[in-house]
């Protein structure tokens, strides 16, 4: 009795890497040429599920050719959007080395966001090393050239079928590659929101689940029809400016007390604590040369600076894109202008945003030596 009750104490087992299990495809597909490398729809050899159940515990991670998921029609994220997911990229540096990018950021924020929703934990660094063998196995898929990479997208989902809304008891980790190419190679031209919010204060817009975006896509469709690239979100009756699309929202400007200001809205439970928006802003206080801030700020302050010469830059940042500039902003019927770069009229990159973006592929790419590169 004592040996069953110790036995019912004991804890489950945790992910473990040591126990994966590959299984290599027999049906190998040719490397992706850089010129069909749209954004998310191409996918390599294979992918990695790690399964979850209440009773046992995590299972033995396993590697196996990509292919479709069975799934019971009565599963926890088919009924209750009960999952969460990450976005992050494998770069190959001069050398050959494949490095990622800070990737123990994404870990530990799909472990936030799993949280949130009632999703088990997991051990977050044993996760990490059996997605770098997923990308081993995976590596020749990742491309060879500056501003190209492979982006490495972890899903974790609830699976109990039952429509009793508690939580699931049964889930799936699972991660799988697509390597890709710039996904704004150009500025764009922003449409903002003054009727619908992409996340508001209690809410969970600062977590990675699949139900934030769904809501999110009728919006953007729109503004492509209108010939506008993304949604600016608003949030308020002051219109306090928050994320772009699916980024987050940078806007460089000299600030109304004379000083040259980088700032970006608070991770004040609005915000996605993107890794990309940390890393520029670890960069811009590094060098010290202007102010940087983390605050509220609305369109009416926008407004305002443009009218008054104040506004130097804007951009957008997220893994998919990195950076990528503003040139104008539709707001209330009226289209604005945003300096892109006064020098240069065909410019793609505003001067700070392309510098930013320079020393952050710099380190991605290996160019420059940094802990945030981590090679597989």
């Amino acid at each position: 009795m004592a040996a069953a009750a110790a036995a019912a104490a004991a804890p489950l087992p945790d992910i473990d890497a040591s126990k994966l299990t590959v299984s290599v495809t027999k049906e190998p597909k040719a490397v992706y040429g850089l010129d069909n490398l749209a954004f998310g729809k191409n996918f390599t050899d294979h992918m990695l599920c790690i399964r979850y159940t209440e009773e046992k515990g995590w299972e033995a991670p396993e590697i196996k050719p990509y292919g479709p998921l069975s799934i019971d029609p009565a599963a926890f994220v088919l009924n209750y959007s009960i999952e969460t997911f990450e976005g992050m990229k494998a770069y190959r540096a001069a050398d050959g080395t494949v490095n990622l990018f800070r990737p123990e950021k994404n870990m530990k924020r799909l472990s936030t966001s799993a949280h949130r929703i009632m999703l088990p934990q997991f051990d977050q660094d044993q996760l990490l090393q059996c997605i770098k063998e997923l990308v081993r196995l995976d590596q020749r898929f990742v491309p060879d050239k500056y501003g190209y990479s492979l982006y490495v997208r972890p899903n974790f989902i609830g699976t109990e079928p039952n429509l009793n809304l508690k939580y699931s008891r049964e889930a799936l980790l699972y991660v799988y590659l697509s390597p890709v190419g710039p996904y704004f190679p150009r500025t764009v031209k922003l449409c903002a929101n003054t009727t619908e919010v992409r996340a508001w204060p209690g809410g969970v817009g600062n977590y990675k689940l699949g139900g934030n975006y769904a809501p999110a896509v009728r919006p953007a469709m729109e503004v492509e029809k209108s010939g506008y690239d993304q949604v600016l979100w608003l949030l308020g009756d002051d219109h306090y400016v928050t994320e772009v699309g699916t980024m987050n929202f940078f806007v460089y400007w000299i600030n109304e007390q004379g000083e040259r200001e980088l700032v970006t809205a608070p991770l004040d439970g609005i915000i996605l604590p993107g890794v990309t928006r940390d890393s520029l802003l670890v960069l811009a206080r590094q060098w010290g040369e202007f102010k940087v801030s983390e605050r509220k700020i609305t369109m009416p302050d926008i407004l305002r600076a443009l009218k008054e010469d104040r506004f130097l830059e804007a951009f957008g940042a997220g893994t998919a894109c990195v950076v990528c500039s503003v040139a104008s902003i539709l707001y209330n019927g009226s289209d604005y202008a945003i300096p892109v770069d006064p020098e240069d009229p065909a410019a793609v990159f505003g001067p700070l945003t392309k510098r930013l973006r320079n020393e952050l592929l710099d380190i991605q790419y290996g160019k420059t030596p940094s802990p945030w590169a981590v090679p597989i």
